[in-house]
């Protein structure tokens, strides 16, 4: 058929741009928009990266600077001798000045997501910060916490051990895994902060 462009055009009824704010909120998958206003989407996968390198990978070279303390809700005994240790380690921390607490959640309201990310350093808030966005998954946004904590910490002068605290520890586990992911970019962005941070001092570590 011959164009016409006398003949008005209208936009696709399914493009982002033309969803309302509440429909987008709705959409939990990673969708790529050809108008890049509305593309959030965290970027994915960055498989040439150094950090992913064998023989160079914080698993090859740090493996003792960072470590897990994993707990489960379901068995009611170990939880409770968990949340003690866990009052131990904070009092312990805040009468040391070289320890730093670091503590991430996110969480979901009215499809708005919220990331929080908290870091006390001797007993003093030092770090506080609360972000609100849309349009990414709850997995993203706690990755998202994670990552800003881990370079605002290494970056405190003075820190040589990091105690993070986060009820998604699958994921903090992610950013040490070597293989394609998603979260993968992200993962590389939090490796080059820790090597700098292990790099400054033999005795630098962190505890998920």
């Amino acid at each position: 058929m011959e164009y016409n462009p006398k003949i008005p055009t209208h936009p696709h009824p399914i493009l982002l741009s033309s969803l309302t704010r509440y429909q987008r909120g709705l959409i939990k998958g990673h969708l790529v928009n050809m108008d890049n206003r509305f593309n959030k989407v965290f970027p994915f996968f960055d498989p040439l990266n150094l950090e992913f390198k064998p023989g160079n990978r914080i698993i090859d070279c740090f493996s003792n600077y960072f470590s897990f303390h994993l707990c489960s809700k379901n068995i009611n005994p170990l939880f409770k001798n968990h949340s003690q240790q866990l009052d131990n380690l904070a009092i312990e921390s805040s009468n040391t000045p070289s320890n730093a607490i670091m503590i991430t959640d996110a969480s979901v309201k009215n499809n708005i997501i919220s990331c929080i990310v908290h870091i006390h350093v001797h007993n003093r808030l030092v770090v506080k910060t609360l972000h609100h966005t849309d349009n990414i998954t709850s997995t993203e946004a706690e990755f998202f916490a994670i990552r800003y904590g881990i370079n605002q910490a290494t970056h405190l002068q003075g820190i040589s051990k990091i105690i993070a605290i986060t009820d998604s520890i699958h994921m903090a586990k992610k950013i040490f895994n070597p293989s394609s992911h998603i979260l993968q970019k992200q993962a590389a962005l939090i490796l080059n902060n820790l090597r700098k941070f292990f790099n400054l001092h033999h005795e630098n570590t962190i505890k998920f």
